[in-house]
């Protein structure tokens, strides 16, 4: 049986706990495994790096930034490959290039393109544990790239759909996927099992348990998924394509993603072809645009609001200021005091009920809603980023996900 293990920066965050993630993949190859194992860097290292980087310079050039940022899980997988061998455990480290992942070329946010895992199937071949920098990759030029925030997910699951793994574990510091965020509902519960299109949607609209461009490669490639602790050996949240039928809520869970900023152009001339030419020229920055709304037409002009994360602000607002001018808008606003929350689940807007509930809770704790996105898992709200806890915690709460 072939197990990939993710760990990311908090089970990684000092020697004792590298040691204890160390024991955890000796005990695994002991029972009888093949095993890679994909590590984060240590403990907040990327923040602190980039923000040695944005000190020097407030425009840092992006290739240099993947420099930087690739240096902390070299420095992970490393001490992880030395702890393992102190306990007699054969191991062997790699950098995501030395592992074969390739990528396109957009710095900072690169996407995988191919894997050529020869070098993994070899060292597994030899019984040794295979250590993988998660995050990063190459480019076809020999380019060190990084995948965004959360790409270590992404790594591992990757390397599990093209080493075709029995599954993928994705150790964390909480003990799996909850209804809510329990730092904001004490009373969240945890799930045993989600399927992928939840899991993300729940990923998309703000849970940070999992990266969601990891959940469509799992998805992709039917990839088990494993969510579990760390720090103890209970069992976690288990994403996958069906799940039984013991669950009864339409409503799976509450998410909320504080980390977005809302844009809106002003006074936008109602012509075809305007959607397209601020989506290009955002799309070709590498912005993605989650949630948009366009007002209905008054004289001839209207008004488009869309979501962006909160990091892309000032590259989005520079490129849309100049695009305003070009094409005949009256400008361009930035707000990044607003918050997304979300409930996802099942059929949750083919139930008339869910929405009347979530709007109808949201009035009563007056906050008001300034944008809504829908799938067919997933009932969006943009409100003010202060009225975002209360939100979630009402939530919860009106449709009853305490419960098993």
């Amino acid at each position: 049986m072939l197990v990939v293990q993710k760990y990311g920066g908090t089970s990684v965050g000092s020697l004792d706990l590298i040691r204890n993630v160390a024991h955890r993949v000796k005990k695994t190859k002991e029972e009888g495994h093949d095993v890679i194992v994909v590590v984060s860097a240590m403990g907040r290292t990327t923040d602190e790096l980039l923000k040695m980087a944005y000190t020097l310079s407030s425009s840092p050039p992006e290739r240099e930034l993947d420099m930087l940022a690739s240096t902390g899980e070299q420095v992970s997988i490393a001490l992880l490959s030395i702890a393992l061998h102190d306990l007699g455990c054969p191991a062997i480290s790699l950098t995501g290039a030395q592992a074969g992942i390739i990528t396109d070329s957009l710095f900072t946010r690169a996407r995988i393109v191919r894997m050529d895992t020869w070098k993994i199937g070899e060292e597994l071949s030899k019984g040794k544990v295979v250590i993988v920098a998660g995050f990063q990759g190459m480019n076809e030029k020999g380019e060190i790239t990084t995948l965004g925030r959360g790409g270590s997910d992404t790594t591992a699951v990757a390397l599990a759909a093209a080493m075709k793994a029995d599954v993928c574990e994705i150790y964390t510091d909480v003990d799996g996927v909850f209804t809510a965020d329990p730092r904001i509902v004490p009373e969240a519960r945890k799930l045993r099992e989600i399927t992928y299109d939840e899991m993300l949607e729940m990923a998309i609209a703000g849970a940070k348990v999992l990266q969601h461009r990891a959940v469509e490669f799992a998805k992709r490639f039917s990839v088990p998924l494993h969510v579990r602790s760390s720090f103890n050996y209970n069992e976690g949240t288990w994403v996958k394509e069906e799940i039984s039928m013991e669950r009864r809520g339409v409503v799976t869970g509450v998410t909320v993603d504080k980390k977005i900023a809302k844009v809106t152009l002003l006074g936008v001339p109602d012509i075809p072809g305007i959607a397209h030419k601020f989506t290009k020229a955002l799309a070709e920055s590498g912005i993605n645009i989650d949630m948009i709304i366009q007002s209905e037409p008054r004289g001839g002009y209207n008004d488009i609001s869309f979501t962006i994360g909160e990091g892309d602000l000032e590259k989005a607002m520079k490129i849309l200021k100049e695009l305003s001018d070009e094409i005949g808008a009256e400008g361009v606003t930035g707000d990044k005091e607003v918050a997304k929350v979300s409930i996802v689940g099942a059929g949750v807007c083919s139930n008339p009920e869910i929405p009347a509930i979530m709007f109808g809770t949201l009035a009563e704790n007056n906050i008001n809603i300034e944008l809504i996105s829908t799938s067919e898992v997933r009932i969006s709200c943009v409100i003010r980023e202060a009225k975002a806890d209360t939100a979630v915690r009402a939530l919860h709460k009106a449709f009853k996900l305490e419960e098993e």
